[in-house]
This record gives C-alpha cells, structure tokens and sequence, in this order.
C-alpha cells in the first residue's frame, strides 16, 4: 500500500498526527488517482535518530549489492533489441546481403537496401531505368570477408521453425543517429560511406544531419593503395575515417582514413563522449573493477562502466588482471534500453582498420578427435583447446544430444572429447563446435560437403507454387521444382507430400557460394547407376547416361543433366522409327536415357541420341571383342587415370576407345605399378588382350599368363565347361575376409575360401592383392547356385617342379624389365631416365660420399647418377665403414635399380668384385645381399651376382618371418643362365633344399608306398661310415641327405662327445654342411622289414664311444620301451633335450635318447618361484640339461625326471609348493613335489597381522615353503618369512607363540577369532597355551585342523597331544569357575540392562536412517501409511536390484495403507507404474495400470502414466493413451491443456492447433476463454510465439473487459516481447472503458513496468494519462 500511496495519492488534506494520539483517517473524498509531487505525500513520522539511521543502513546496503553483484555473462540473441549498436565482421558476401558475424557466435545479416542512402538510390534509379549502370557497384566488389563494421539492430524476427534471425543496418544515419553537429570532436573515429566522388576528394556520409564531411583525396590515397580495390573509392563503400578538423560548429568536417591515422585513434575524455552517442569499435583506455570467473567489469572513459565476457578476455593475460589495472579495450556493444556497455580485450580489436583471425575453410567440418576442456561454464557452455592449439566454444546444447543426457562431470578441465567444427566465430576468433553424436557423424555440415550427384535424404518443410522446400540438415535446405517433384508432373503435389514427410532425393545443382542446393525427386535418376554427366568435359563420345527432357519441339529435344549441362537430340536420333511430332511423344520432365554423340566443351555444345543400339562406335567394339581373344592387338595411350590407362587400338584407327587397369598392365604388382609411372600418352603398348565388353566399356589385359591361358585354351568359355581338378588362371577379383574372389578370362568366377593356403591364413589381405595373377585349382561347382569353389594352395595348384616354375616366372619378370627399359630409352627424354636404363645390377660406378647416417648407412653422389637416390647399407660398406667419410672416392657395384622410386642400391663388399667363369645348372653357395619384391639379389663364391626368385608358384605369396630371406644368409643356388645379357645380372633357382617345400602330399589311394620303397632302398647296414649334407636342423635332431633318395637323422646325444649343460648342440651344425656319421640303427617307417626304416645316424665327430659298445649299439636287438626304461635306475643323472614345455600338462617334455623320452613336472623344474612361474620362458627348445631320474611314468613309456634332486620332504627343510585350494578363516593347501600336499594354517602365512591374510593368494600361485613336521603323511608347512629366511634381519611384528613362556605380561598378542562361545573367543595363534589349573584365557588350536569343512570354525580343536576338549574341561570339577556372588549378579544384569538401553536409544533416534530391511520394516509399522517410508523402502531393494522384493513391498504396500488416505495410496501405485516401466515388460505395465485405474480416481491415474512414458521418453506410447485420454476424459480440461503441452515439447506446432480445435468443440462455452489462454501460454513457452500473440488478440478482441487475460497476455509480453510491443498493449489497455477500480489496476500495472524498463519520460507520460482518466471521469460525473 506504501508503492500505491506514493504513486496515486488520496486526495485531501489530513492533519498531522499528535503525539499520544491516532492520525485521523477520515478523508474528505476517496480520489482514486490524484496525482502529487512524491515528497509532498504526508507520512508517519519518526525520529530523527531512527530515520537516519535506516537511511544509512539502506544505503549502506544497496551500495553493497550493488558492488557484490556483477551480472556478467555472453550475449544472447534474447538480449538483444531493436536500436542495439553492435561491432561486427563480414562473414560472407552475395549479391543482395552481407553475412555478418557478431559477438559470441551470433550472427545476422544486412540487406542490400540497409547499406546507405546514396547506394539506395543508385539501386532505386537501376531499376527504374531497366539497365545496369556503371556508378552502381555490388557488395562483392566492395566488400571482403574479415571487414569490421559498425551495425545497428532494425528487426528481430522468428521464423516458424523457432529460429531467430537478426536484421542488420550499416546506414550510417541509423548507426550514428546519437550524434549531432555540435557533438563532432577531432579524432572522433566514425563509420561512413562514400555517396559521391569530387574532383579534389570525396564526400562522405556520416549520418549526421546539417554537416557535410569531406575526405581529401590525398587522405586516401594510402588506404586505396593497400586495399587494392582499383584507383577510386566506390559510391556505398564502408570506411572507417577519423574526424581531422571541424569547422563552423560542425556544419563541416574534413576527415582521413590513412590506415595509420585509424589505427592510431582512441576515445578520449576529450571528445564528450556520453552513453547516448556511445559507438561500437572505439578503442578506450578502461581500468579494471572487479575480476570474475566469467569475466571483468571494466571503469572507462571516466564515468563510463562495462563489461568484458569471458570469451573476449585476452586469452593470452586472461589469469593475469587484477582490480586497478588500466587495459586497452575496445567497445563491442551497446544497449540501448539496458545501458549496459560490452567490451573486448582481444588484439586484433584494439587497432581499429584491422580484422580479426580467420580460420582456413578446410577447418570447418572437421572432427577432432581430442579435444581438451579449458573451462566450463554452466548455464552457456565450454571453451576447448583443439589438436592445433586454437580455441574453441561449444554451446550448452551442443554438448549433449538432450538436456537430461547432459553430464557436467564429464565437463571438467583437462577432461577430453570428441567434437566437430561447425562454424568459427569471426569476432570471438574462436571456432563453434559441437560434441552432438549425430552432428560429429553427419554426412553433410555445410553446402560445401555436397557434391552433384549424391543422395540426401531430407525432410519437407514447405509446399510453394515454384516446388518443395526441402530441408537436408539444420543449415543446409535445397528446392525440388515442381518438375522434379516426380517422374511425372504432378498437378496437387500436396496430396503426395506433407510437411514433416522424409525424402529421398539426388543433388542436380550445388552452388555453395550462393547457397543454392537443387534438387530432384524423379525415381528414375535417384536410383540411376549410370554415370553423372555434370559438366562438358566428361560428355565423352559413346558415354550412356540419364537425363530429363526441357523442351520438345519439331527439331528435336532438349535433354538437360547435372549442373544445367544441355544437350540437343536432333530429329532424326530421337528413335529408329521417324517422329513427325516430338512434342507429341516426348514431354517436359520425362527422364530419358541418352548415348553422347558428340560435345564441344569450350562451345558447350552436346549432340545426343536416344538410339542406344545403333553406335557405330559399339559394333566395332563387338566385331573386336570375339575375334581379337585369340590375337593380340597393339594400343596406343590416349590418358592416364588414377586406376589404369585410356587406350585406343591402333588396329582400328583408333576409333575403339577401351582402358587397361593398372592391376592388367602385368602378371607382377610391383610391375604394374613401375610401368603405370613409366608410360606417357601416345605410347604404344604391343601385344594386349580384350578381356572383356560390356557394351559399355572394353577391358583389356597385358598379363602374360592370361594371355597364354587363352592361347593355350586352357580356359573355360562358360559354367558349364568347368570340371573339378581344374588348373586355371585367373586374377584376384576381390579379397574378404572369409575369402578371396577369383575372375577368369570370359567372366566366369569362383570363390577360394579361407583356407586357402599351406600355410594358416590369419587375414586374407596379406596373402593376396586385387589384380594379382594366380592359378587356381576347382574343388566343387554347385551348378543350381552357379557357383565354383576354388583351392589356392601351392601343394594342389603347383605342378611339383618348383625349380622350373621359378625361374619361369624370373625369367618373365626381367622381361618385362628390359620392355620398359627399352621404351624409356625410345623415349630418351631426361638424363635421369636414361640413368636408370643404363644402370644394372652388376656394373661397377665410381662413386662420391654424400653423406653417413646414423644406422650406418651412406649415401652417394656421381656424374653417372645425376638424381637418383644412391644407398648402401652398412652391410654393404664392407669392413671399409671406418674408412667411409663424406667426400671420398669410392668404387662400388650396382646391386638392384629400383625405377620407381629412382633409387639405387649398391656394394663396396670386395667379395662381389672377382669373377669366375662358371657353368650352367651348377650348384652354388650364395649370400643374400639384396632383397627386392619379386626377387633376390645373391652374391656366389666366384664374384657373380645372380638373381634368385623369391615365389615358386604364382600362389606363393605368403612367408612367416622366420621363412623370409635375410640379408647375409647363406642359402643354396643352382644356375640356369650364365650369360648377363641385358639383365647385369645370371638367372639362379634355390638349391635342393627349397626344392620340396611345396611337394604335394599324395593321398592313400594313389601308389605311395611304392614311391617310399623305392625312396629307400639301400645296401647300407649298421656300423656303415656314410657322407651326407646337412639337410635341416631341428631342436632335437638334424636329418643329412645321404644321397638324392635316402635321408638319415642324428640325435642331439650323437653330435657331440661332451655336451655342455646349457648349450644346443644342433644347432653346431648348419644346412648345407657336409658331414661324415655311422649308421647305428633304424626306425621303422610302414612295415617291420629293413628295406623302410629311417636310417638313424651316429656323427663322425663323436669319437667318444669305445668300439666294443658301437658294436654292442649295432647287435642290440629292437627291445621294448619298458626294458630301455629298465636300463635307468632312480637318482641316475642324465643328461637330456628340451623338446617342448607343455602348457596343458603343465610338464617339460625331454628327449634323452631318440627313443628315451622323460617328462619333468612343473615343481621339479626350479627351487626359483621366478623360473616356476614362467617356465617356457626359462628352457629352450634343444637345450641341453642335467635332470635327475626318479622312476617312470603310470603308463611306463617316459621318465619321470627332476632338475631340483629327489625331493625327500623333510622337517626343517625348504621347498617349492603351488596353491591347490584356499580355503576362507582356515589356510591353504599346498601341492608339494611328488604330488604330495601339505597345510599351511592361517597363522603361518605371514610374520604380522593382516585384516585379510588370505587376499594375496590365489589358486596357481608358487610359493616357498618351509616344511614344520611331516607325521603320518600329513605336511604342517608355513609361509612365514622368518622361517624361509632365518638370515634376514628383517623385523617379525607378530612372533610365533609356541609355549607359555613366549607370553610375555604386557605383550601385543594379535590372532584370528575361531569360534565365539558362551565362556569367550577363541582365536588362532601359533600353539594352544594354559597354566595348570587356570581358566582358559586365550584358546588356540594346535597347529592347522585338518578338516576343511566350514563347520570346523564353530567346533573348539581336539589336542592331538591327548589334551581333554574344552567341553571336558567345563565338566572337570577342579577346572570350574566359582560361583558368581549377590553383588556380582547385580552388577551383571545391570550392564545388561545399560547395553539395552543405548541399543533402543539407537534405535529411537531420528536421525538414524535405515540400514536394512529390519529397520525399514520398523519404520513401516509404526508408521503404516506414509507413502515416503514404503517408496524408500522399495528404493532401497531396487538398489541392490531385488526388483522382486520392491514389487512385494509396492504390494504389501497397497494392502497396508487405509483405504481412506487415497493420496498415499496412489503415491505407491505411481511408484509401482514407474517400476514396471524400468524394469518389467509392457504387459507387466498394463496389468498394474488395469489395477490402479480400478483402485484410484482414472483420470489421475493415466495423467501420472502419460508423464512415466513422456519422462523416459518412450512418445508413442504416450500419444496414444493421449488419444484415450480424450475419448474418455473429453469434457475435462485439464486433459486437453496436458496434452498440448507433451505436443508442444515434442515440436509438433501445427497438431497443437488442431488440438485447440477439437477443444473448442468439445468443452463448453464458459471454458472457451480459459483454454484458448492456456493454450497461448503454452505456445509462448514451447511453441510459436507469433501464434500465441495471434490467440491472445483474438480472445481481447472478443472479450476486451477481461482483464485477467489483459493481465496474463501484459506478463507474457514483458518476458517474451519488446517494448515496443508491451507499451502498445498498455495503451490499447489503458483507453478501455472498464470499471475504475480495474482501471486503476492497469494503470498501476503501466507505472511499475516504465518505473523498471522506461524513463522519467515515460513515467510522467503514465501519470498524466492517469490524471486525464480522473479529470474525465470526475467531468462526466459532475454533468
């Protein structure tokens, strides 16, 4: 009433109130609105003291909020206001707008109409005149991306999706409106426009009426000059100038846009500035007030205050600003109706004339896969530090897909994620990124992403008359015109689409710069498969492709395609038959396919036809294509493409244009590759095969194998001519996991699963390549499916000559060399080229060191190696790398010349300079010295350098590492060319022992065993001194190559005369060495007879066997394996073999003879933990080892060895064990050697006391024992530290207790509790302990209790020392405790009675929160009908996922709580709904419903059931009991309000509207009002703001004397809408004819908001509309 009397005064006089006495009241009339001078309003009075002391106290108080509250924050678009000054920079520019980008990431445009009035006019008098006119100039070619301009907000406006869009002014009358004639200063710094260009200057429009300001050209001179936009200003160009000189009182200004100058200029007391005439881009010099986490609040100017947000502080001094500090600033924004001043400390601003940093394109777009959080800020969002150190901003609603998804713990700085660039932010220098999935995942972001031809999906969002709007993502929106709108024109296309409808469309046009997207419909070129013809340039004779016709007229068609390319049909290509009337046959929009004729790009001219069958071009195709596969065809290159060659055959004039694929250039990958690079258009390729036409396209093949294929007719022409055992060759079609796809010439196809190759396949890509040559072999054909199985494997598909095959495809591949060595050198083009032809492997240079590199290496220079890359490898430098600095003179020898790369890989090794002769098939030792793709650079004894294939087989392609050759390996060669020739280097194949790697295994059917007796054969007997060579080394054995047909092996044991334990005797000899042995014996093979054993070897070397035993060896007859086991006796040591450590079994396997073979189990391995926990690791294979024998396997066929001694176990000794069992409160058992167990009790498992002794052992685990007694076969052990390491020093906390005497009085003894019974506990130590005649104090078991059952823990010990039970000695009469006195009775039941007290005390306390469902079940029963204790009890099982137990309690719930607290009652059944929705299943949900709607008031019930579904987000369910709902429930209104509100949530505007209709119609009249209100209040907080304003104005307009609608819509206006808008409603109000007491309600209404938004003005103004309301009413009344 205070506000009310201050701001309406009553009228009359009232006396002043007298001490002691009541003021009187009485008034001499009641004046509703009699308007006084505030401080003319009588009061009560009070003291002096006391009014003084609530002025200060008030003031004291309002000063310090005011200094404590500094509301800083980023701008955003809904602080924003019409006449709001802002610095902005050009983003982009078109014909018609500029783009341009503002603070925090908003941005707007300005029209071409809002640049400035003299470019209004020149654009106003185009149009008139019809013609362009030459003073005229576009934006673009005045204005350039990165420009800062001055703007003015003119309009706000939403568009029907909720979108924003700010509209912009850069007119100069607008932006300096605040300034005046008399305001103008020298170096003011002002925005204005050049309006026309003089002689001596250029007069310039600075929006200041009554002054004409002047720029002297020679003031302009330097901007023209570093701008670069042509010698003159232009009419409407936007400068920046600096006010130089004002003269007669500002009716004349002379200005200056030197750069300097401009940058140079700063706002200054000097120049008056005042909030008024403020202007955006000034720089001033401000001080800091106060420093906050979201920014700073800055003094400047000397009265002026402002703020600085957190994304324009200086990134680089952002921690370092302290209060006081003065700064350079520059002033962003300025708000007209707020006052509040945003400023900038960011570099580029604070030079005025400059432009902030721009990002590349490129960037935008981008998904960065790390990006770190700087800060976070909670109600706006994030700055991230991107992988290239620049800044970023995502928004709070780009930081998550939904609000309730939103997790700002994952928010915290140094936290990372994943995000993609959207846009970058001009005037924040930052970019704007988004963490949204679908954004990161989006296929197009920007106009730029899309390309012609693509396929969008999009959604309709507009039918117009020109076509449909379509919009593809939330930035990108295209046209579909109407002729596109299907394949047929569509007269009603609104019956066929709706807004909102998904579509699938394909890209006609694209221009980004113009942000045009063109788009069709027509399902014939959506799911076209031809090619997209979208410019000239493809438009290649005899190309097929889908168009659509433009225009039929009587001299043919008008086909048009992608990107407005055209092209005519004449009249006589239009079809077979003549066409007297196209368009008659033909209609606009049909989609035709179409052959290209002929084009001219340059004239962009394209003749086309619809007779596809008629080409001349194709029948000469096919005249080739059947012929030409028996004959060969030479081609010329006509272009180069990134996968093949376009060629042209020579034999036909070059009419048929085919193309080679790179993968078809040869048989080898490396090849196809070299001579792709090497190949030049015009060069003409011999000999080429058509592998295949399609009518369409010809493919041709250059490899040699196919070719000879198809000579030879080894190929198949069709399916039906396939047989099983097949050879074919082919090439690799398509390589997947599960296998690899194999293409033959004449199309036909098969599959090679994975297992495909001798070797196991892992991934199929490092076994082949596409286009790669191959031979497969068929396995099966399925001819229903047509479908062929295919084997790859060398074994099958080779013929089992590999030597041959080999140097077949050698031989072939330096073929291939030596063509493209000869056509490079045709070509004679640059003196590297010819380099490369005449360098070969083998030639010697003369070479200079460049220079050394780290790994050894050097590289060399030369006249004679010009530009190519020349390198040794310190291999290859020999024993001279000491001598090797750069500079020197060196001579070398070519290695291997790799033309792809231009390098060349040489020797200085002085083995590979001297020569012999030699001769063909010889065999050789060769050392590897280079390793190319397809073959092997080899160095023989005599000095030559061969080459040696490193594939056998087109297959063979796969090579684990221990396969591949190494430089410096010794392998074995066998010459087949002698002669150099063109190749520098011989031709060699790998010796006998690369010979049967690949020899097919045969099977039973097939004469094996004849092949094996004949392979064996021999005269040999034993004791025979026999010469062989070496033929592989195995761990345990080497097999040596008696002669071609007979192989022997010799045992580790037979090599050397002592073997050294350690060492691998094997491995002492090498493959290829020759060796001398004895025959000692045989191993049989097939049958029992001599003819098939495998000869068993004893080496020469080993001298060491004295005559009389070789011979006892050689006449010892076969005997069995238990009488050779026999020979060993237990504690024997011998000395054995490592053959293998088996995981499994967990033993060693050894091998101490060829036919003796012992087993090591894991525990008599090592004494060392370390060596038993990795054993594989520990023993190699072929190792020689010493083991001690201790006695023979169950099956008596192995030793059972050890490498620890015979393990005797006894007392007081060390050993290894493994945990077996851990079993809890008790111990561990052990599994000791010799499959003996023992007991380690739970006190003997460490020195000091743990809570969980037991947490650090697990089953598996090897662990030192030490052995405390060993009787009856049961093993006491302990694990105590102490007894392992008695030498150690090492404190023991928690020493053993053997005795009474080891207890000390005073002494820490620690335990672990046994059992609990009535006379005390019982706890583990280390020995039971009592005095004679004493109670039981401290009881402990005897050592570790051999039963295991849990039970054992609540049964006191049986001394096994014949010590009676602690039962016993309860009976024995001596042992019993005394009697308990009176006193002592009492004194017990009262501590009883004090533990129950403290127990229910606990028990009553409020505080306590339930621990369990006891305490929970309390709760309940005193208090049976609280809701909240029943939901927090069902809470409280849901949390330990008992979803059972929560329903049962929901349940026992409902028959709890009285039937008249309905309210609880239903709280429970909400709970049990929500329930079932999270757990349960639909069908649950139902039934609970079903039973809630029977037990509750319907209506609340599905209203709480349509929030549970709305909540968890599952919309269709709860559309449809929406539906329901207004079935049901249609004359209440709530129903219809809820589900507006769940529409408008959802984005569904226009169904919302059609809701408000049904509404209308099924509530009754007096409701109308009410709801057409609600409704508009929730389109204004969810919906269409327009719309709402549209409700509101509709039901005033029906209704005006309803002033809680006036009141409601006034409200929502004041939030929502500008002022503009607000005072319009107020005056609209206020000229009502309504009661006056609602009058003055508005009116007071129209006071309090000018009082908070307005000025004194527009205050006065309300009063005085007040007063005339009163006079008017007050001179109606007295007539």
């Amino acid at each position: 009433m205070a506000s009310m009397e201050e701001n309406f005064p009553r009228g009359g006089i009232q006396k002043k109130p007298t001490e002691g006495k009541a003021p009187n009241t009485k008034l001499e009339r009641d004046n509703l609105f009699d308007v006084h001078h505030e401080e003319k309003s009588q009061k009560r009075k009070r003291s002096q003291k006391d009014q003084g002391k609530q002025k200060k106290f008030k003031a004291d108080n309002t000063a310090a909020a005011k200094e404590s509250f500094v509301n800083i924050e980023p701008l955003m678009i809904e602080a924003l206001c019409e006449g709001m000054l802002l610095l902005g920079c050009i983003k982009e520019v078109s014909d018609y707008e500029l783009v341009i980008s503002l603070p925090n990431g908003l941005s707007g445009f300005v029209p071409v109409t809002q640049i400035s009035d003299a470019y209004s006019k020149l654009l106003s008098k185009q149009v008139a005149q019809g013609e362009l006119l030459e003073d005229l100039n576009s934006l673009v070619d005045m204005y350039s991306p990165g420009t800062l301009v001055r703007c003015i907000v003119t309009t706000i406006e939403k568009s029907a999706d909720g979108r924003r869009s700010i509209k912009l002014s850069i007119d100069p009358k607008k932006v300096n409106n605040g300034l005046n004639a008399s305001a103008l200063a020298s170096g003011m710094l002002l925005s204005g426009f050049v309006s026309s260009v003089e002689d001596h200057g250029y007069l310039i429009d600075i929006g200041v009426s009554g002054t004409n300001a002047f720029l002297p050209r020679q003031k302009a001179q330097n901007y023209i000059k570093t701008v670069k936009r042509g010698s003159d200003l232009k009419i409407g160009q936007n400068l920046d100038c600096v006010v130089v000189e004002v003269k007669n009182e500002g009716r004349v200004v002379l200005l200056s846009i030197d750069r300097s100058e401009v940058a140079s200029s700063l706002a200054t007391e000097r120049q008056n500035w005042s909030l008024s005439n403020l202007l955006p881009g000034l720089v001033v010099k401000a001080r800091v007030q106060k420093v906050t986490p979201l920014g700073v609040k800055l003094s400047f100017l000397s009265y002026f205050t402002g703020i600085v947000d957190f994304m324009h502080m200086d990134s680089e001094k952002s921690t370092s600003y302290s209060p006081g500090q003065v700064v350079k600033a520059c002033i962003l924004s300025i708000n007209p109706t707020s006052k509040v001043v945003r400023l900038t400390l960011r570099q580029a601003f604070l030079h005025p004339g400059g432009s902030p940093n721009q990002v590349s394109n490129d960037r935008i777009g981008a998904v960065v896969e790390e990006s770190t959080v700087k800060a976070f800020y909670k109600q706006f969002g994030a700055i991230f530090e991107l992988d290239d150190g620049t800044l970023a901003f995502a928004r709070l609603k780009h930081l998550s897909k939904t609000r309730k998804s939103f997790k700002p713990g994952a928010f915290k700085a140094g936290c990372k994620h994943k995000c993609r660039i959207i846009d970058y932010s001009l005037m924040d220098e930052m970019c704007i990124v988004s963490l949204k999935y679908q954004i990161i995942e989006a296929r197009f972001l920007q106009y730029q992403d899309i390309h012609t031809g693509d396929v969008v999906q999009g959604k309709v969002f507009a039918l117009k008359s020109i076509g449909m709007q379509v919009k593809v993502t939330d930035g990108i929106k295209g046209l579909v015109p109407s002729m596109h709108l299907a394949d047929v024109i569509l007269k009603q296309p609104e019956k066929k689409y709706n807004i909102g409808d998904q579509v699938r469309c394909r890209v006609l046009e694209c221009n980004p710069a113009g942000k045009k997207l063109i788009l069709t419909l027509k399902k014939s070129l959506v799911q076209s498969k031809l090619p997209v013809l979208s410019n000239y340039e493809d438009a290649k004779p005899g190309l097929i492709t889908h168009g659509f016709v433009v225009c039929a007229r009587e001299f043919g068609c008008i086909v048009k395609f992608y990107n407005d390319v055209k092209g005519l049909v004449p009249k006589n290509e239009l079809s077979s038959e003549p066409i007297s009337s196209p368009d008659k046959v033909f209609h606009e929009g049909q989609v035709v396919k179409v052959m290209v004729l002929k084009c001219e790009p340059q004239q962009e001219r394209l003749l086309l036809s619809f007779r596809l069958s008629s080409k001349p071009a194709l029948e000469d195709k096919k005249e080739c294509t059947p012929k030409k596969k028996q004959e060969m065809v030479d081609v010329k290159v006509l272009k180069k493409k990134d996968n093949g060659l376009e060629v042209s055959v020579l034999e036909d004039e070059g009419n048929v244009i085919a193309s080679i694929p790179t993968v078809h250039l040869s048989d080898f990958v490396a090849t196809c590759k070299l001579l792709w690079h090497c190949l030049q258009e015009g060069d003409v390729l011999p000999r080429v095969m058509c592998l295949s036409d399609n009518g369409e396209r010809i493919i041709l093949s250059r490899k040699s194998a196919v070719i000879s294929a198809v000579q030879e007719e080894q190929v198949v022409r069709s399916f039906s001519e396939i047989q099983p055992g097949m050879l074919l060759t082919g090439y690799v079609r398509n390589v997947m996991p599960f296998g690899v796809f194999v293409e033959f010439p004449f199309g036909v196809t098969g599959l090679a699963p994975k297992s495909m190759s001798d070797k196991f396949v892992t991934d199929t890509k490092d076994h082949f390549v596409v286009g790669q040559t191959v031979i497969a072999k068929v396995m099966s054909i399925d001819e229903e499916k047509q479908r062929v199985l295919l084997n790859l494997k060398v074994s099958e598909c080779s013929s089992g000559d590999s030597a041959a095959e080999s140097f077949a495809l050698l031989s072939q591949y330096f073929k291939e060399m030596k063509e493209i060595r000869n056509l490079l050198r045709r070509r004679g083009e640059s003196s590297m080229a010819q380099a490369l032809c005449e360098l070969v492997p083998g030639k010697e240079l003369q070479l200079v060191v460049q220079d050394v590199k780290e790994d050894g290496s050097a590289l060399f220079g030369g006249s004679c190696v010009t530009g190519l890359t020349v390198t040794a490898t310190r291999y290859h430098l020999g024993g001279q790398d000491k001598k090797i600095i750069p500079g020197g003179k060196t001579k070398a020898l070519v290695l291997h010349v790799d033309a792809l790369t231009s390098k060349v890989y040489v020797s200085l090794r002085e083995e590979l300079l001297k020569r012999r002769r030699l001769t063909e098939n010889s065999q050789h030792y060769a050392v590897v010295q280079h390793i190319a793709e397809e073959f092997a650079i080899v160095s023989l004894e005599a000095g030559h350098l061969a080459a040696i294939p490193i594939a056998s087989h087109f297959n063979d392609t796969f090579r684990f590492d221990s396969e591949k050759l190494k430089v410096g390996q010794t392998i074995s060669a066998t010459l087949k060319v002698v002669k150099e020739n063109d190749h520098g280097v011989l031709l060699a194949v790998q010796g006998s022992a690369k010979k049967n790697v690949f020899v097919r295994v045969r099977n039973e059917s097939e004469t094996a065993l004849e092949e094996v007796v004949a392979a064996v054969k021999h005269s040999l007997s034993l004791g025979d001194v026999v010469t062989g060579t070496v033929k592989s080394v195995k761990p345990t054995h080497v097999t040596v190559a008696i002669d071609d047909k007979l192989t022997g092996s010799i045992h580790a044991s037979r090599i050397l005369d002592e073997v050294p334990i350690g060492s691998f005797p094997t491995f002492t000899l090498k493959a290829g060495q020759k060796v001398t042995a004895r025959v000692v014996g045989g191993r049989d093979v097939n049958t029992h007879r001599w003819e098939n054993m495998h000869i068993m070897l004893l080496l020469g070397e080993c001298k060491g066997e004295i005559e009389g035993e070789v011979t006892a060896v050689l006449n010892r007859k076969e005997d069995s394996t238990t009488k050779k086991l026999g020979l060993y006796s237990v504690g024997q040591t011998v000395t054995c073999f490592v053959k293998k450590y088996n995981i499994l079994k967990d033993w060693l396997e050894v091998e101490v003879a060829p036919d003796i073979r012992g087993r090591v189990p894991h525990l008599l391995l090592s004494l060392n933990t370390k060596v038993l926990k990795h054993p594989e690791k520990s023993f190699k294979n072929g190792q020689a080892i010493s083991a001690t024998v201790t006695g023979t396997d169950v099956t008596e066929t192995n030793l059972c060895l050890s490498l620890t001694g015979i393990q005797s176990l006894e007392q007081d000794t060390v050993t290894v064990g493994m945990v077996k069992k851990v079993t809890q409160r008790i111990g561990l058992t052990i599994a000791l050697p010799g499959g003996k167990t023992g007991k380690v009790s739970i006190f003997h498992l460490s020195d000091t006391y743990t809570e969980d002794p037991l947490g650090d052992f697990k089953v598996g685990k090897i662990v030192r024992c030490y052995i405390l007694s060993n009787e009856n076969g049961k093993i006491q052990l302990s694990l105590r530290q102490s007894r392992l390491n008695p030498k150690s020093k090492s404190k023991v906390e928690d020493v053993e207790i053997t005795c009474i005497k080891d207890v000390k009085k005073g002494q820490l003894v620690r335990g672990y509790v046994k059992s609990v019974t009535s006379s005390g506990h019982s706890m583990y130590s280390s020995k039971q302990i009592r005095k004679p005649g004493e109670a039981p104090r401290l009881q402990v078991s005897v050592g570790f209790t051999w039963d295991e059952d849990m039970n054992a823990m609540d049964v006191p010990v049986l001394n096994q020392m014949g010590e009676s039970s602690e039962s016993d000695e309860e009976e024995d009469p001596h042992s019993k405790l005394k009697k308990q006195t009176k006193k002592e009775k009492e004194l017990e039941k009262q501590q009883k009675e004090k533990e129950l007290c403290k127990l229910e005390a606990a028990l009553m306390d409020p505080s306590r929160q339930p621990q369990s469902a006891d305490d929970f079940d309390r709760l309940v029963l005193s208090s049976p009908n609280s809701s909240i204790l029943w939901l927090q009890y069902m809470a409280f099982h849901l949390q330990a996922t008992e979803i059972e137990k929560a329903r049962a309690v929901a349940e026992r719930a409902l028959k709890t709580i009285s039937f008249r607290e309905e309210q609880e009652k239903l709280n429970v059944w909400v709970a049990l709904l929500n329930l079932e929705n999270m757990y349960g299943t639909e069908e649950a949900l139902m039934k609970v419903f079903e039973r809630a709607v029977q037990y509750n008031e319907p209506l609340k019930v599905f209203q709480h059931l349509c929030d549970i579904y709305a909540n968890s987000e599952k919309y269709k369910q709860a559309e449809e009991l929406y539906h329901t709902m207004l079935r049901r429930f249609r004359q209440e209104k709530s129903v219809w309000l809820k589900y507006a509100s769940f529409l408008l949530k959802q984005g569904q505007t226009e169904a919302t509207h059609r809701l408000l209709e049904r509404a209308l119609k099924a509530l009754p009249t007096k409701e109308h009002v009410d709801v057409i209100s609600r409704f508009a209040q929730l389109e204004f907080r969810f919906g269409d703001p327009e719309h709402a304003k549209a409700l509101f104005e509709s039901t005033l307009s029906s209704y005006p004397k309803r002033t809680d609608i006036w009141s409601i819509y006034i409200d929502i206006m004041i939030k929502h809408g500008s002022q503009k808008e607000v005072r319009d409603i107020f005056e609209r109000v206020v000229h009502l004819s309504l009661a006056p007491k609602k009058m003055k309600f508005l009116f007071k209404r129209y006071l309090d908001y000018e009082k908070k938004f307005g000025t004194t003005e527009s205050v006065l103004a309300v009063k005085r509309a007040a007063l005339e309301y009163v006079e008017t009413k007050t001179s109606l009344a007295d007539i």
